[in-house]
């Protein structure tokens, strides 16, 4: 049986939100794009939330004003937050060491995506220079060096997630209201994103967080 309009813009939104952890990236995705959104899927895809930037990109795409392995800045999912982090590096420290680098190498090798991981790097003298802006402190140091930044890129996400489940806890505890309701529906596809990577336990505080939206 085939798949209807409104199932196939679902699908084509679930991998524009999930791009960055998808094998091959925005090529693999683009091409999935291109083949399969018709003019009725598109139809469908306005509809859906953020459905129109997708739209739009799909049409860059396939009038070739974007190239099939990139998608434009201003149409990346979630404000692009995902794919890396702030580029404004003008305060950040250039001139480290050779040792210091070596440190930031070491941590990116052995690093795991667990809270116990993450509190060991960011304890780190090369690491703690650059404060609160440590992410973006660490991707300004590896410019260049796509295998870390690959690493980097775990990091990131696992950083990420553990903000989210803070969060999302603390959410949880407070009364629901209004202001609350519409903060949450707006964040839940990063909530999607980012929750199912701690398993069962996840994906009950993002049945929990979805009924909270529901809630008031």
């Amino acid at each position: 049986m085939r798949e209807s309009n409104s199932k196939t813009a679902q699908r084509l939104m679930n991998l524009y939100r999930q791009a960055h952890v998808i094998n091959g990236g925005w090529v693999a995705v683009n091409a999935v794009f291109i083949a399969e959104a018709t003019a009725p899927v598109l139809e469908e895809l306005k509809k859906l939330p953020t459905g129109g930037r997708l739209v739009t990109h799909i049409e860059n795409l396939k009038r070739g004003r974007t190239a099939a392995n990139s998608i434009a800045r201003d149409l990346m999912p979630y404000g692009g937050i995902m794919e890396s982090a702030p580029m404004d590096n003008d305060d950040i420290p250039t001139g480290i060491s050779e040792t210091d680098f070596a440190s930031i190498e070491r941590a990116l090798d052995n690093f795991q995506p667990n809270q116990e991981s993450l509190d060991a790097i960011k304890s780190l003298p090369a690491i703690q220079q650059f404060a609160d802006r440590w992410l973006v402190g660490i991707r300004a140091t590896i410019a260049g060096r796509a295998d870390l930044l690959d690493k980097w890129r775990v990091v990131y996400n696992a950083d990420r997630a553990f903000s989210l489940w803070s969060r999302a806890s603390d959410i949880l505890s407070w009364t629901p209201t209004e202001r609350m309701r519409a903060e949450v529906q707006a964040d839940l596809p990063e909530y999607e994103s980012y929750l199912p990577m701690f398993g069962d336990a996840g994906k009950e505080l993002l049945g929990k967080l979805r009924a909270y939206v529901s809630s008031v």
